[in-house]
């Protein structure tokens, strides 16, 4: 059950009671798309970090270790010994990413394997079958994540084709949650608003599926080729006409800015690959903008990442040993800035969160960007 606690204009503090306990929101899920974050980080630092919601990815748990081993095992959490929320989501984004491997029908999509080129099959009812297998707190329900930039009758069509997906997910839900012996029989299920950057098809896709009485809803197939400027204008059309009783995700968004942005228009949830990418290649975000530790500016700068950070890098290590390790090719470089980097992220929603309570919200955002430099590449 989502709570709303208070809003301040759009946005919106909130928290999501759930059987693997209640999540703060505005927050941001920390991505492990094969039940691990990149970058050797345990579930033990996603703790110390202060992560609330691990993030892994249903397509790529399937094809390895395969979910009927993870169901064996106990479900995702026992598997990757982790109690807190995680969220799953349903394997249609590969329908998009792996566009060279696919073919869509409407049964559902039929695949080629990214590791060994194995058939694959996943519609509706194999993913939320997959989910329930892995046992997240949340699933997510299975949709066709159209480039930004396609044709108007393309995208109406996979919208259409994306509703009676969502209607089928719902229905194979309710029945797996039935079941005896399932790992979670409270899983939640989001439905996905899609329509690319055609602000009448998202509008109107997100009243048609704001009566389907979901637990949540997310706002997908952004982030993927348009502009941010277009994204905030979809966020503005599309948003309101989402239920402000339930959560409001923002799927692969993105960086400071965009979260800051998203948060104003009133979206609850948020994930993002960005901090862990970026900190395998020496890229760490600060308070003050961007680093990139492998310049040579760093080599002898015995500073931490930033001063008064709390992230297990900064309260022990300089910026010159992390260069080295980064330049010498060890692994203890890359873990470090992507302990820092999403340390900065749970910090920042931290704040966030702090600033809602307090009715500034609006004066956070802009001291925040303005202390990034800007809103350009934060």
């Amino acid at each position: 059950m989502y709570e709303l606690l208070k809003r301040e204009g759009r946005a919106k503090r909130g928290v999501l009671h759930t059987v693997h306990g209640d999540i703060q929101t505005p927050v941001f899920m920390n991505v492990g798309t094969a039940a691990a974050i990149k970058g050797a980080v345990s579930t033990q630092d996603l703790e110390e970090i202060r992560c609330q919601v691990e993030l892994s990815n249903t397509y790529h748990l399937h094809v390895r270790p395969g979910d009927r081993l993870i169901r064996e095992m106990g479900g995702l959490h026992r598997f990757m010994s982790w109690n807190r929320p995680i969220l799953t989501d349903s394997g249609g984004f590969q329908v998009f990413s792996l566009a060279g491997l696919r073919r869509i029908r409407e049964e559902g999509v039929y695949f080629h394997s990214h590791v060994d080129g194995a058939k694959i099959f996943m519609g509706p009812e194999e993913s939320m079958q997959i989910q329930s297998n892995l046992g997240s707190t949340i699933a997510m329900a299975f949709d066709e994540c159209a480039p930004a930039l396609a044709e108007r009758s393309y995208v109406a069509d996979s919208v259409a084709r994306t509703t009676r997906w969502l209607e089928r997910c719902k229905k194979e839900m309710e029945r797996l949650n039935g079941q005896e012996n399932v790992v979670n029989p409270r899983q939640m299920l989001f439905g996905i608003n899609q329509g690319a950057i055609f602000a009448d098809i998202r509008t109107d896709h997100a009243k048609r599926i704001s009566e389907m009485e979901l637990d949540g809803y997310a706002v997908g197939g952004l982030a993927v080729g348009e502009t941010h400027e277009e994204m905030y204008h979809i966020l503005d059309e599309t948003v309101p006409h989402l239920p402000l009783h339930k959560p409001t995700y923002l799927m692969g968004v993105g960086t400071p800015a965009n979260i800051l942005e998203g948060v104003e228009r009133g979206v609850d949830f948020f994930d993002c690959v960005y901090p862990t990418r970026n900190g395998r290649h020496g890229h760490v975000y600060t308070n003050s903008g961007k680093l990139n530790l492998f310049n040579r500016q760093y080599e002898k700068d015995a500073r931490p990442i930033e001063e008064g950070c709390g992230c297990p890098a900064c309260g022990r290590y300089s910026r010159a040993y992390i260069r080295h390790l980064l330049k010498a090719g060890e692994m203890l470089g890359m873990r470090l800035c992507v302990l820092h980097n999403l340390y900065f992220y749970n910090t920042m929603m931290e704040e966030i969160r702090e600033a809602l309570d307090a009715g500034r919200f609006a004066s956070y955002k802009a001291e925040k960007l303005d202390r990034m430099g800007g809103k350009k590449d934060v």
